[in-house]
């Protein structure tokens, strides 16, 4: 992907140690004996089970390696901006649309987001059209729909507890 960036909040980065750890130690460990006790079962091109193993193994290894690549290349961002008045990496952002909608996003690394949690990339249209802006800084999105105007409401940091 294309201006991808490699920014990621530390919980972001713990969250793909956790994952990588438990592909590695859990996952893969139990997925290979599987794909061993099938393979002793005899004829290995109509087992199901050693067919399903053997493609989850893939998976599991295509995801182990994309991980470590990642995690390799990704700079958490621990600190704080030192100016909170305006929109930065970290920030819970609280927006109006013209019709008075209120939602409330935070901006993460491309690895975090979520829709179920509001965290939005920091790649996204959103996220680009908001940074650097302060309380009562207008902007405009381009949706499917149309041109929606938006203010920023309230700027928020979390501060973190985890030192360089």
């Amino acid at each position: 992907m294309k201006n991808r960036s490699n920014y990621i909040t530390f919980d972001g980065e713990q969250r793909l140690r956790n994952e990588l750890r438990f592909l590695w130690k859990d996952e893969r460990v139990e997925v290979t004996k599987r794909v061993s006790a099938a393979a002793k079962e005899g004829d290995r091109s109509e087992n199901a089970e050693y067919i399903y193993s053997k493609k989850r193994l893939r998976e599991i290894d295509r995801r182990i390696r994309y991980l470590t690549k990642r995690l390799e290349s990704i700079e958490v961002i621990r600190k704080l901006p030192s100016n909170q008045e305006k929109v930065f990496f970290g920030a819970w952002v609280t927006i109006e649309n013209d019709q008075g909608q209120q939602h409330r996003y935070r901006i993460v690394g491309t690895d975090e987001f979520d829709r179920e949690t509001h965290f939005i990339s920091i790649d996204s249209p959103m996220s680009r059209s908001m940074i650097g802006k302060k309380v009562n800084d207008c902007f405009e999105l381009s949706l499917p729909s149309g041109k929606q105007n938006w203010r920023i409401v309230k700027i928020d940091y979390i501060e973190t507890t985890n030192e360089v």
